[in-house]
């Protein structure tokens, strides 16, 4: 068996695969990234016998229905998932086998209804159900969600050794998967709490705003294949609950710098300027583009890959995103670090285009 993760980005796509024969399933395919896995599939001579959403995403829209449309694949979910488009669905103790390949279903509502995890060979890809260390797990308040289906939920892990890695369907801040063991140690989610108090812990979270995400589910529901079918932003860790960071980082505050005073700091040259766009590579290549000169290091890895620009610590850095939501966040997770001079681009490369620059 081969297990790799595809997408470049903070919703995680999973690719399973029997060597013997090439059969292939998706786990949790995105619509943006559809072109990419059928030419991959096709490089690689490989057959695409399923694809599984582990829920209902609010914060994409899946590329399942349309990946069964293009191969004549199975489109598996759990039997509560809304979507009209499914062929298979599963409850919990269900196993799929795909040859020698064995996919076992836990059903872990919380998040949603219809979540489901998923266990293969020596790995555990838990959705929205279960993130990583500090990432906890998705929010409960969307449509469906329920903070004591999540507890019991959870209750059910103890059941699993502590060896299985855990592959969640999104990690927005470079933490790499880790065991079930160490979670246990390092999840919030999975600290010792009775039921009521874990409902009192998700209830005194800080939550944003959701609204757009229930336009994401509908789309979902309604088994769309158009990438604009409900509109998303680009700059927020969506389906992590807030306030899940390292302890103080969402408290930290940071200066702004507006794009104007940056150009002319810049074009001056007197003093050294570490400009770091924490943005996805493929967007320094996008309409907005990029200021010349910047350090990219997205948002999901800069908590650890900011060790490569330790040597900036004294100097000024502006974190650099497409509106501010993310080179915020990145300001933060840097002072944390110890860097001492941060501010954040004002308006971020829209303002920068916008004034002409």
């Amino acid at each position: 068996m081969r297990f790799e993760q595809l997408n470049p980005h903070s919703c995680k796509t999973y690719l399973i695969v029997n060597e013997q024969d090439g059969a292939a399933v998706i786990v949790d395919p995105v619509i943006e990234h559809f072109k990419y896995y059928i030419e991959l599939l096709k490089d690689r001579n490989l057959k695409l016998t399923h694809v599984i959403d582990t829920h209902t995403h609010a914060d994409h829209i899946s590329a399942g229905s349309a990946l069964k449309d293009a191969t004549g694949c199975e489109y598996v979910m759990h039997e509560n998932a809304p979507s009209k488009c499914v062929s298979i669905r599963v409850k919990d103790g269900d196993i799929l086998k795909i040859n020698d390949v064995e996919f076992k279903f836990i059903y872990t509502p919380g998040h949603t209804k219809d979540a489901l995890s998923i266990i293969v060979g020596d790995k555990l890809m838990t959705g929205d159900f279960l993130f990583l260390d500090d990432g906890g797990a998705g929010r409960d308040d969307l449509p469906g969600g329920d903070p004591a289906d999540h507890w019991e939920s959870l209750k059910r892990l103890d059941e699993l050794p502590d060896e299985l890695v855990v592959y969640p369907a999104h990690e927005y801040r470079g933490r790499q998967p880790s065991t079930l063991g160490t979670q246990r140690r390092t999840n919030p989610h999975l600290q010792k709490r009775s039921k009521e108090e874990f409902i009192r812990y998700i209830e005194d979270l800080r939550l944003g705003p959701a609204e757009w995400m229930k336009d994401v589910l509908k789309a979902n529901y309604a088994c769309s294949q158009d990438p604009n079918a409900a509109w998303i932003p680009v700059d927020v860790a969506a389906c992590e609950i807030k306030g899940t960071m390292d302890e103080g980082v969402n408290e930290i505050q940071v200066g702004y710098i507006t794009v104007q005073e940056l150009s002319d700091r810049l074009r001056n040259g007197m003093e050294t300027l570490l400009l770091i766009d924490v943005r996805e590579e493929e967007e320094l290549e996008g309409p907005l583009g990029h200021i010349d000169g910047v350090f990219n290091i997205p948002i999901g890895e800069l908590a650890i890959k900011q060790r490569e620009v330790h040597s900036h610590k004294q100097d000024v850095v502006v974190t650099v995103c497409r509106s501010g939501a993310r080179a915020t966040t990145g300001a933060q997770i840097l002072k944390k670090a110890g860097f001492e001079n941060v501010l954040v681009l004002e308006g971020g490369m829209k303002a920068w285009r916008e004034n002409g620059l």
